[in-house]
């Protein structure tokens, strides 16, 4: 049987030549093959997604939260289309009171919550750009972004205004009011006020206004600038037209229809990732367009399980990270199960995998055992999931397997930038041979590799690897204020991801590498470091590893976050006595977790000079808090360097004497 093809090739490889690499053919998704997919025009900016909205559906759900009372989170509580609509007419005319007009710049800040949509629609209503603040940063980076785009007024959560107090005294240059989510106390308001600066409440702020006028909005116009938190340097201001949201959303539905997954006003979406997030802000407005409604967690990871179960979502978006706990803590308890049991979740995971891999599609495969095996699981996210998404980092193939055999619900991963407004690869749900890629290009962009030839990547070879590279209706438009740094991204008018990705023969995509993650060491080997942490990692010993290396060494160490059940177990059984912390420092299990991760590594491929010499147990994991990774989990390798320094240099110099234990 002839295998499907999922792209169409509409241009031609390029060979290298003045300084330049060669670069593969050009290619479309076979759903674009006449042409990138056009725009609707009615649709000219996010705003006439809720718009439309409001008129379809004013009495569906629209923005919940969990009430709380004395102290305990109840059921969730909701404000319908109408309601909210009412409200961000409100602001938007309020803002507009301040003399903020179009194309001005208003930050919001603070985890996922209602009125953080709601500032967000009254800017979008006004044609006023928002900026998006990741509510994990520290002082310095606000301080930056509030200067760099010269916010008019800030939209914050009440527990951040402390914060903002600190900084505000250097940014006022342009800062008109700040606009608590919540309430204010008046000694906060007046500390505000004598920078300079107005301060309200939600509610007081919602009063501030006369009559709401809409104005016209295009698609060329800016509607966002997403701050990147990035691995590296201060942050970068992403510019992201309306025109590039609309694709993003149009595009979207278009790969839900393939899934046969639609998604409508009967659908819940449950949101925890964060809004600043060019991920989550695309899956949300698509969500306002369908009518959908919206749920937010508490804000607190202790209570995101106990959210999700009492609010029951129908869709649910991860980051890897996110999978690779649900993978764990499900495995954990299959181990820690009975005989018995253990042998029917394995039979019933083999039937279904191979039923998958037939072609059968998720509710196809075996209505039997998700009733009675895999249903569990699927309760643990609330019993309703239909569709789950994974974005922002490759998903490891084991746990994507895992999650659509398990999960009782259509699965999907795909690939993307906050530069190209979110996914830009996704694969097709129920087309299981995607598994372990990001799928087709969507169909509002065209993608080629780029060779590297200094990493051995050949985008010209029978197996074309290198940079990806994009052009297309959802990329970003520069970086605000960065003229070189955009130029030094774009060429011809190709983007250039930094991410490496092999074609796979049936038009999928597989990321396979990070052009910047790689170092040489001292005998001239290079090292791809995430392709190693991706093996590393896979360790059901570990949770989290960072692997190091420079061209002054000639092999690895790394520091390694253990799993806290495993490392105890491991204690017990050769009977020591001790806390977590004290096992972490003990040298036996310092060598039992090494000898493990080089077994792993092995196992997977890794070569000789890809094994870790020595290790470090951290009990503590690496956190936002302490600027070691990014808000979607990504290693922040300078910072984490620099953390663990000393540590660093002790293993190198114990692994050298040979005591490294």
């Amino acid at each position: 049987m002839e295998e499907a093809m999922y792209t169409v090739k509409v241009g031609e490889a390029t060979p290298a030549g003045s300084g330049r690499a060669s670069a593969g053919p050009v290619y479309r998704s076979i759903y674009a093959k006449d042409g990138l997919m056009q725009l609707p025009q009615e649709i000219q900016s996010p705003w006439d997604f809720f718009s439309g909205a409001v008129k379809k559906y004013p009495n569906n759900r629209m923005l919940g939260r969990r009430k709380v009372s004395d102290g305990k989170a109840g059921d969730y509580v909701w404000h319908t289309y109408e309601q909210v609509y009412q409200k961000v007419t409100k602001i938007g005319a309020a803002i507009r009171s301040f003399g903020v007009k179009p194309g001005a710049h208003c930050a919001i800040y603070g985890s996922n919550c209602p009125e953080w949509v709601m500032a967000m629609q009254a800017c979008n209503s006004q044609g006023i750009c928002y900026v998006p603040l990741y509510d994990t940063l520290g002082q310095n980076a606000v301080e930056f972004i509030l200067d760099h785009a010269e916010i008019s007024i800030a939209f914050l959560q009440e527990s951040k205004i402390k914060s903002i107090l600190a900084v505000l005294p250097k940014c006022t240059a342009h800062i008109k009011a700040i606009v608590s989510f919540g309430d204010v106390t008046n000694e906060l308001k007046r500390e505000v006020e004598k920078l300079g600066v107005s301060c309200f409440s939600w509610e007081e702020f919602s009063t501030m206004g006369e009559e709401i006028y809409e104005l016209p909005k295009k698609q060329d116009d800016i509607c966002t600038i997403m701050y990147t938190s990035g691995t590296t340097g201060e942050p970068k201001g992403v510019i992201i037209t309306n025109r590039a949201i609309v694709a993003g959303v149009t595009t979207t539905e278009q790969l839900l229809e393939l899934t046969d997954k639609v998604v409508d006003e009967y659908d819940s979406y449950f949101s925890y990732l964060p809004l600043a997030h060019i991920f989550d802000q695309v899956i949300e407005n698509y969500c306002i367009s369908k009518g959908a409604s919206i749920g937010f967690w508490q804000g607190d990871i202790r209570y995101l399980m106990e959210d999700v179960q009492v609010m029951k979502p129908t869709i649910f978006c991860g980051v890897p990270r996110v999978y690779d706990r649900i993978y764990t803590g499900i495995n954990q308890k299959i181990q820690s199960g009975g005989l018995i049991a253990k042998h029917l979740f394995q039979y019933a995971y083999t039937y279904k995998l191979g039923n998958l891999k037939k072609g059968f599609k998720q509710h196809e495969a075996s209505p039997f055992f998700d009733k009675i095996v895999f249903s569990k699981i699927k309760e643990g996210l609330g019993g309703h999931i239909r569709l789950m998404l994974s974005g922002a980092a490759p998903l490891p193939r084991h746990i994507e397997e895992f999650m659509r055999v398990t999960g009782c619900s259509v699965f999907a991963q795909g690939y993307g930038l906050t530069e190209s407004c979110a996914g830009c690869f996704t694969s097709i749900a129920n087309v299981f041979s995607m598994i372990g890629t990001v799928g087709p290009p969507v169909t509002a962009i065209e993608a080629r590799l780029e060779s590297v030839p200094e990493m051995g990547y050949d985008a010209l070879s029978n197996a074309p690897r290198g940079e990806i590279c994009l052009r297309g209706h959802t990329m970003f438009s520069g970086y605000y204020k960065h003229p070189d740094l955009t130029e030094e991204v774009f060429s011809d008018g190709w983007f250039h991801t930094g991410d490496i990705g092999e074609w796979q023969p049936d038009g999928t995509m597989k990321i396979i590498d990070r052009k910047k993650n790689i170092f040489k060491l001292s005998q001239g080997e290079y090292v791809a470091v995430e392709v190693v942490e991706s093996a590393y990692v896979q360790s059901p010993l570990v949770a989290s590893v960072w692997v190091y290396g420079n061209s002054f060494e000639s092999f690895l160490v790394a520091v390694v976050v253990p799993e806290k059940q495993a490392i105890e177990d491991w204690a017990a059984l050769n009977g020591m006595s001790g806390d977590y912390a004290e096992f972490c420092n003990d040298p036996k299990a310092r060598r039992y977790i090494q000898d493990e991760l080089n077994k792993t590594g092995k196992k997977l491929g890794l070569r000789g000079f890809e094994m870790l010499k020595a290790v470090h147990l951290d009990p503590v994991p690496f956190s936002i808090d302490k600027d070691l990774i990014t808000p979607t989990f990504k290693l922040k390798r300078p910072q984490l360097l620099k953390y663990y320094k000393d540590r660093v240099d002790q293993l190198y110099k114990d692994a050298k004497m040979g005591t490294a234990q």
